[in-house]
């Protein structure tokens, strides 16, 4: 499948989302939320001294943008005023991570757990519902470093816990809680150790970002081997595209909905990334369109 650069030159992109015919995405250790066109216009859209991560949007238009430090999630208006929209910090451990919001306003939210990029031992965590209020409530627990999210038609909320290597879905209840726990995917056998050096070895799929399309399935971004795969529920694989680096997020998009965008980079952490500036967006072309949301 034949792949092309977007955007280069950053440090560690994440989150993208398709809005308003242009790539909305998060650069983690420049502080920025950038929008580009695809054809290589970009703009910064705010400045997040928090370390932006997680982004949707508002019935109304307006954008919410995760500050991960000060566990936080900010509005952006249409003047592209920042304010606060929820704090989470008296109701999540760690670092806030990424986000999906519905059709409501209602944002479901991860958060790391424990302090990944301090060595700390692996440790689950809540998955937290901000409504459009900033009322914060916890919707899940014991989940293995929720991470992207998306909503399936028909109202299916899915997780990828990364450190578990499986799609874990929830049926959405009209007030916003979640039900119906089961595994949508599972890839190989969790890695069965709270040492992340351990876990990381063991795992046969680390599922970060992910998104859906119109058949159904769910593009997954590899974490640890450099490829996006396309899953149906129930875990069989019937697509795979290999990056050439690590990928971490991805979003379908452009105009017919079949450009899968790739937030690649050469390694997450953080040691390794702050300072350089070698993190790409990348796109290929694809069947299927998107779905659901983001």
């Amino acid at each position: 499948m034949e792949m092309s650069v977007v955007l280069d030159g950053y440090s560690f992109l994440e989150c993208p989302r398709w809005h308003d015919g242009r790539l909305w995405v998060s650069d983690f250790y420049t502080n920025q939320v950038l929008a580009t066109d695809g054809r290589g216009g970009t703009e910064v859209i705010a400045e997040v001294p928090g370390q932006p991560s997680g982004l949707g949007f508002l019935p109304d238009g307006r954008a919410l943008i995760v500050s991960m430090r000060d566990r936080r999630i900010l509005v952006r208006d249409d003047s592209g005023q920042l304010t606060e929209h929820a704090d989470l910090s008296g109701a999540v451990p760690s670092a806030l991570n990424d986000m999906v919001v519905d059709e409501r306003g209602r944002a479901y939210v991860g958060n790391f757990g424990f302090d990944l990029m301090g060595g700390a031992a692996l440790r689950d965590t809540v998955l937290s519902r901000v409504d459009p209020d900033g009322t914060v409530t916890t919707v899940a627990d014991g989940l293995a470093f929720p991470n992207g999210m998306v909503i399936l038609p028909g109202g299916v909320l899915v997780v990828a816990e990364t450190f578990a290597g499986r799609l874990t879905a929830f049926d959405i209840d009209a007030d916003g809680g979640l039900s119906g726990r089961r595994v949508w995917a599972r890839f190989g056998e969790p890695p069965g150790t709270d040492d992340v050096e351990t876990a990381v070895a063991r795992l046969e799929v680390a599922p970060d970002g992910i998104c859906a399309d119109a058949e159904g399935a769910i593009w997954v971004a590899d974490a640890l081997h450099g490829r996006l795969l396309r899953v149906r529920d129930g875990g069989e694989v019937v697509e795979e595209v290999t990056a050439r680096m690590g990928v971490y997020a991805c979003m379908l998009g452009g105009a017919d909905g079949r450009t899968l965008f790739a937030c690649a980079a050469p390694s997450f952490a953080e040691h390794e990334r702050r300072a350089a500036r070698e993190a790409e967006l990348l796109a290929f072309e694809v069947a299927v369109p998107h779905a659901g949301l983001p």
